[in-house]
C-alpha cells in the first residue's frame, strides 16, 4: 500500500450546537484580539518555527528527519505500542485489587525514582482517573481493534485479559469514583471523570457513567468567573516560594487547564447548554491571552486580579522558573488547544495549537525525549519527561487531522512519530508477560479434564509501569520533587496514542 496517509475528514463533534469554521482571532493565538471575519479554510497557517539559531538554554534547534512509514524498522518499533507487556503491565496492578471484598479506594500514581512499585493516592486526587481510563482503553482497543492486533499465544488467540474479565476490572476500579463528580475544589474533573466515564458510556452504554460526565461537567462549569472570564483551577497553592491559601485575593489559572475543556465541550452538546460551551470558549480565550507567550512558549500559572479580570504575575510551580518553558505545560497546550479547535472550528485555535507544537518540536534534544523543562541549563543526566513527551504525541496527532482535513500541509504526524519512536527505544519498562498454566479437573465424563489456569503477571524484575523516565516536578521550591521514573498519566496517554493511530490506520499488525 502507498505510504501516504489520508486520513478520514476531521471529526465534527460539535456540529449541532456550532456550524462556523470560520471563527478567527489573531493569527498568533496570542493577544486574543478580533481578527478579519473573512479567513476561510484555505488559508495558508502561520508558521512559528523561530529562525534563531540557539534556543534559550543555548541548544541549537532540532531540524527532524522525515520518517518513512513504509521502513520495517519504524513499523516494528511502533509495534512496542501493542505488545504483550503493555496489556500485561496494566492487568498486572489491576487483578491484585479484583479478590478484594471491596473496590479500590485508592489509585496508582507514579513509581518512586529506583523503585519499581506503584505509589498510591486517594480517589480524590486529580490523578485517580488515569488508571482506571488505562483499563477502558485496553478495553476499547480490544473492542474496536482487536482484528489489528497480533494473536495471543494463550487461550485460543483471544486477546488478554479476556474481554470480560476487562469489563468486570473497569467497573471495579470505577465503582468509587462516580462520587468525584461533586467535587468543588478542583479543575481537574475532566482529568478525574472523562478518561474512565466517557469511554464506559461510549463502549458499555453506561447510563451511571454518563449521568457522572453530566454532572461533573456541571461543577466544572461553576468555576467560571465572569470577570476573568477563565475557570479557577487552583483554590490553593503553598511552595516553598510563594503561598497562595485565600481564593478570594487570587486567582490561579495554570495551562493544563486546557484539557478539562473538553469535558464541558461533550456536556455542553449533550445538553443543549450554550453556557458550558460559552464557558469552555472564553476560558480558552483567557489562556491564548495571557499564557502563551510572543514566541509561542508558555506560562503555566496565571494569578489574576478578580476585581480588574487582569494578570497580577506569570509563574511556575512545576517549571524550573517563572520564564521558563516546562516541557509538560508545553504538551498540554498543543492538546488542549487542538482539541478546543475540534469542537468549535476556530482557526485560531488551531493556529496557537500548531504555534505551540513548533516550538516543542524545535526545542526537542538530541535523541528526541524532551527535557522536563525547555529552558533549563543542560546538565548531565538531564531530567526527560516522557508524560510530556506522550501529551504532545496525542496533540500532534489531532493537529495532523486537522489541518489535512483543511487541505494543509502538516508536517506534525512526522514530528509525532520521531517522539514516539524516541520513547519507545530508549524510555520503555523491562517487559512484563502473561503466565498462566493448564489446571487437570476431574470430570464424570473423562475423569479428568484440562483447563486453563489463573492468569497471571511476570513484571520482567521492573517497573509496574510501562514508560519510565517521566518527572512529576523537579522545581526547585517544590513540596515534593523528584525525576525519572514512572507515571500513569504517562502511560495513560501512551495508551491513547496507541488507539489513535489505530484508528488513523496507522499501527497494529497489518500493513499501511
Amino acid at each position: 500500500m502507498s505510504t501516504a496517509l489520508h486520513p478520514a475528514p476531521l471529526p465534527s463533534p460539535s456540529h449541532s450546537l456550532h456550524q462556523s469554521k470560520k471563527r478567527s482571532r489573531d493569527s498568533l493565538g496570542v493577544n486574543g484580539n478580533t481578527g478579519s471575519e473573512s479567513a476561510s479554510k484555505e488559508r495558508k497557517l502561520t508558521s512559528s518555527t523561530s529562525s534563531n539559531n540557539t534556543l534559550t538554554n543555548g541548544a541549537s534547534p532540532q531540524t527532524l528527519p522525515e520518517l518513512d512509514l513504509s521502513s520495517p524498522s519504524l513499523r516494528q518499533n511502533l509495534s512496542n505500542l501493542y505488545s504483550e507487556s503493555v496489556s500485561a503491565k496494566i492487568w498486572g496492578v489491576a487483578e491484585r485489587a479484583l479478590d478484594k471484598s471491596a473496590p479500590p479506594t485508592l489509585y496508582p500514581e507514579y513509581t518512586k525514582p529506583g523503585s519499581t512499585k506503584y505509589v498510591y493516592r486517594e480517589a480524590d486526587f486529580w490523578t485517580s482517573g488515569f488508571f482506571p481510563g488505562s483499563l477502558y482503553l485496553l478495553l476499547e482497543r480490544q473492542r474496536k481493534f482487536g482484528h489489528l492486533l497480533e494473536p495471543s499465544p494463550y487461550d485460543g488467540g483471544l486477546q488478554l485479559p479476556h474481554g470480560v474479565q476487562l469489563e468486570y476490572a473497569c467497573k471495579w476500579w470505577t465503582t468509587n469514583l462516580h462520587k468525584n463528580a461533586l467535587v468543588t475544589g478542583t479543575h481537574d474533573l475532566g482529568f478525574m471523570i472523562s478518561p474512565w466515564a466517557r469511554k464506559a458510556w461510549e463502549l458499555e452504554h453506561d447510563t451511571r457513567a454518563y449521568d457522572t460526565c453530566i454532572t461533573a461537567a456541571k461543577t466544572l462549569g461553576a468555576r467560571f468567573n465572569e470577570k476573568v472570564q477563565a475557570l479557577r483551577s487552583w483554590d490553593t497553592c503553598v511552595t516553598k516560594r510563594y503561598s497562595f491559601t485565600d481564593p478570594s485575593k487570587d486567582f490561579l489559572v495554570i495551562i493544563d487547564n486546557m484539557l478539562n475543556l473538553d469535558l464541558l465541550f461533550w456536556a455542553s452538546l449533550e445538553l443543549r447548554s450554550p453556557s458550558l460551551r460559552a464557558a469552555a470558549i472564553a476560558h480558552a480565550r483567557t489562556t491564548q491571552t495571557h499564557h502563551i507567550r510572543a514566541d509561542s512558549s508558555t506560562y503555566h500559572v496565571v494569578n489574576f486580579n478578580q476585581s480588574t479580570g487582569t494578570p497580577k504575575e506569570f509563574l511556575t510551580n512545576q517549571g524550573y522558573s517563572d520564564d521558563s518553558c516546562w516541557s509538560r505545560g508545553q504538551a498540554w497546550a498543543i492538546t488542549g488547544f487542538a482539541e478546543t479547535y475540534r469542537w468549535t472550528r476556530d482557526i485560531s485555535f488551531l493556529e496557537t495549537s500548531r504555534r505551540c507544537a513548533d516550538y516543542f518540536l524545535a526545542h526537542l534534544p538530541e535523541g528526541g525525549v524532551p527535557y522536563w523543562d525547555f529552558s533549563a541549563p543542560v546538565e548531565e543526566n538531564m531530567p526527560t519527561d516522557t508524560s510530556a513527551a506522550m501529551v504532545a504525541v496525542y496533540g500532534m496527532l489531532l493537529l495532523h487531522e486537522a489541518l489535512a482535513s483543511l487541505g494543509e500541509k502538516s508536517t506534525y504526524l512526522n514530528g509525532a512519530l520521531y517522539i514516539l519512536q524516541a520513547v519507545l527505544k530508549s524510555k520503555m519498562a523491562p517487559e512484563a508477560a502473561f503466565r498462566t498454566q493448564e489446571i487437570r479437573v476431574p470430570t464424570v465424563e473423562t475423569e479428568v479434564s484440562v483447563e486453563s489456569g489463573p492468569l497471571e503477571v511476570d513484571m520482567g524484575g521492573g517497573e509496574e509501569t510501562i514508560l519510565v523516565g517521566a518527572t512529576i516536578n523537579n522545581y526547585r521550591f517544590a513540596p515534593r520533587r523528584w525525576a525519572d521514573h514512572g507515571l500513569v498519566y504517562a502511560d495513560y496517554f501512551f495508551l491513547l496514542v496507541g488507539n489513535k493511530l489505530l484508528e488513523m490506520g496507522i499501527g497494529g499488525q497489518t500493513d499501511y
